[in-house]
């Protein structure tokens, strides 16, 4: 699969078409993403050992990894990496919406679509139309004051 920091990139300017629950079909532009990187990153949740939480982070790469945040948003991340490497990418922002939460929320994420395959869903699914972004923003990540300093140091948020 690809690695969780190139996945990241790719991901800026792509499609995620979400069926609602009305059975409408929305489409938004993802213009921000944060890397995960498993075992190697103190910032992840696949840091210190697979739990049921965690889990999908250790399957194969193009599944969703949907977790409750604060008790109150469930948050959306496409698993990049292997069972061997557990990796996701958060999606932080959509159009003209900035926020795991709020993308969440507008996407009507839920824990129900952990392990769906992004590659083969229908209801949940990338496309991409041919947009290339003219730039890509690098910024050290955010909340994650209990990670190592080192890996609160990456520059592993990207935005368009």
């Amino acid at each position: 699969m690809i690695p969780v920091e190139e996945l990241a990139i790719n991901l800026l300017g792509k499609i995620i078409v979400r069926k609602m629950k009305n059975g409408e079909i929305n489409r938004f532009r993802i213009t921000s993403t944060e890397s995960y990187g498993g075992s190697d990153d103190s910032a992840s949740h696949a840091y210190k050992k697979k739990t049921n939480r965690n889990a999908p982070m250790f399957e194969n790469g193009g599944i969703l990894y949907v977790y409750l945040c604060y008790g109150i948003f469930e948050l959306l991340n496409i698993v990049s990496g292997t069972n061997e490497k557990a990796e996701a990418v958060l999606i932080t922002g959509v159009d003209n919406i900035i926020g795991p939460g709020r993308v969440s929320k507008k996407l009507e994420i839920t824990r129900e679509l952990n392990y769906k395959d992004l590659t083969n869903g229908d209801e949940i699914w990338l496309e991409d139309d041919g947009f290339k972004p003219q730039e890509i923003n690098r910024q050290k990540r955010v909340g994650i004051g209990y990670a190592l300093s080192t890996d609160q140091e990456k520059l592993w948020r990207f935005s368009l």
